[in-house]
């Protein structure tokens, strides 16, 4: 068990770091807009363009974080 665990890990090991990586960016992106719209002017929360950057953001971070617990488990 632990030996086919440990071959699935270090398998995957370059896509398992692109994916945390990525994850973490798109992350720290929404982190860094929701911070601005609390910092600076509510406003913000109402151009159509920075909710679009915002919500693909996110989903794109789910995304990331859905593929490693995938990784993991296979």
């Amino acid at each position: 068990m632990r030996l086919r665990l440990a071959a699935a890990l270090s398998d995957n090991a370059p896509m398992k770091a692109y994916v945390i990586t990525t994850g973490a960016v798109f992350g720290l992106l929404v982190l860094a807009h929701i911070w601005r719209v609390f910092a600076e002017e509510p406003h913000l929360a109402t151009d159509p363009l920075f909710v679009v950057i915002t919500v693909v953001a996110a989903a794109l971070c789910f995304w990331a974080w859905r593929v490693l617990r995938l990784l993991l488990r296979s």
